[in-house]
């Protein structure tokens, strides 16, 4: 069974820089896809960064490109979420994602529902 460990979130002011690591394990198989996405307050679970099975392909959402880059350890399978010039709108519950259902090893997923497991989460709040 796989487990995801998220780590790293924590309480910081707007403008800072904050990492996010997913920690995998449990895994069989040589492909697994790995996504992050997060939940505000109040609203929806929504897609921020996804990294492909192979070759580091990387797919952002429009309120974080530029701002946040994904790497992944392939060898540790540990994945990260680089954030820069974090906004008080990026307060929330981030979530790690992966899948091992990968029909293109270089694709990135974004969509929810094609993930079979998560994370337990973990809180980033941004002060302003």
């Amino acid at each position: 069974q796989v487990k995801l460990v998220e780590s790293g979130g924590t309480l910081v002011q707007a403008g800072a820089s904050l990492k996010l690591s997913c920690a995998a394990s449990g895994r069989s198989g040589s492909h697994y896809a790995m996504g992050w996405f997060r939940r505000a307050p109040g609203k929806e679970r929504e897609f921020v960064g996804a990294i492909s099975a192979i070759g580091g392909n990387t797919r952002y959402a429009d309120s974080v490109k530029g701002r946040w880059t994904i790497s992944r350890g392939y060898s540790n399978d540990i994945m990260t979420l680089h954030m820069n010039n974090v906004k008080p709108d990026d307060t929330a519950v981030y979530y790690c994602a992966g899948t091992a259902r990968v029909r293109n090893v270089l694709s990135t997923i974004a969509a929810e529902s094609e993930y079979d497991d998560w994370g337990q989460g973990t809180q980033v709040t941004v002060s302003s």
